[in-house]
């Protein structure tokens, strides 16, 4: 009996085109769903006809109440290595195997420094007013070089990001619990005394951190006061790493320079949400890990993952 396959989240309609799925054709029909399901009752109407679920990230929950909503759900893939809004548990208890995909670092390294730079040259201001027949020139840019950038987190993305700052001439500063001297000097970079100093000392800011119990709210109220009113931030790791109620009202009350936001507490973000309309933000929706090379990456192993479930031998397991 055919399989039936379903692609969660397929914004730009480019998910059966960006693998070869024709080596699934007689034995799996695969459908793309363009449009975000938001909530658990259309999830499980939706999904209740297909084996197998394809989901982007971590748009989609899937909790035990779910998944028991889904009887004839066998393989579950995720695009990435890590999904911490599937219910691990609840999957093996009702038969359920999860499988991953890789995920390049380089993505997210590079839209860092595109809000980065957006907002150190005000080139979204500069363009609009531009095409619009505004004013010529009427923001001053902020400089790189000499400026000090400060990491909350030095790992695989991290890291990188320093190199880049590094490139610019920039004095680049990293600060987690655990990051030690000999990690921060392999990298090239200071390491700073505490978070407090990093953020109170740093014309930059830019986050790199996975998100958990330690992590959740690092970046509150208090934190930002510490920034120079002249600072700023930049976030395309977790949204809840940063509170999203304390960033917008430093924006609003103009206590920061700026931020760069490519991470939201609710995805896709509801019309209407005050994070579209905020002043001194720069936001993408979600767009770290959106590239070609990803894509190819993420659908391809999707394809190799329903072959190798389909021998009995299932790849790239989660968790």
């Amino acid at each position: 009996m055919r399989l039936r396959c379903v692609v969660l989240d397929d914004f730009q309609g480019v998910a059966t085109e960006a693998a070869d799925w024709s080596v699934l054709e007689g034995r799996v029909e695969v459908v793309a769903l363009r449009e975000h399901l938001h909530d658990e009752d259309a999830l499980a109407a939706a999904l209740a006809d297909y084996d197998i679920v394809v989901t982007l990230r971590e748009h989609v929950p899937f909790p035990g109440s779910l998944i028991s909503r889904l009887p004839r759900l066998k393989l579950l893939i995720a695009s990435g290595m890590r999904n911490s809004v599937i219910d691990y548990a609840a999957a093996e208890a009702h038969g359920v195997t999860v499988c991953g995909t890789q995920s390049s670092g380089t993505p997210p390294v590079e839209l860092t420094w595109a809000l980065l730079l957006g907002l150190a040259r005000g080139i979204v201001q500069e363009n609009n007013a531009l095409r619009a027949g505004g004013p010529w020139q009427s923001t001053v840019g902020a400089d790189l070089h000499g400026r000090r950038l400060g990491l909350l987190g030095l790992g695989r993305i991290g890291s990188r990001v320093a190199r880049v700052g590094l490139a610019f001439g920039m004095r680049v500063c990293a600060w987690s619990r655990n990051l030690t001297e000999e990690r921060a000097e392999e990298v090239g970079v200071e390491l700073a005394g505490s978070k407090e100093e990093l953020l109170s000392g740093s014309d930059f800011v830019s986050v790199h951190l996975a998100l958990g119990d330690r992590t959740r709210g690092l970046v509150g109220a208090a934190e930002l006061a510490l920034m120079k009113p002249t600072a700023y931030l930049v976030n395309t790791s977790r949204a809840a790493i940063v509170d999203q109620d304390a960033l917008l009202a430093a924006l609003h009350e103009g206590r920061i320079a700026g931020a760069g936001v490519d991470v939201f507490d609710i995805e896709p973000l509801p019309a209407g949400h005050p994070m579209r309309t905020a002043p001194r933000l720069l936001a993408t929706p979600h767009l770290g890990y959106v590239s070609q090379a990803n894509y190819t990456t993420y659908y391809g192993q999707t394809v190799e993952n329903i072959q190798a479930y389909l021998a009995g031998s299932p790849l790239r397991r989660l968790p």
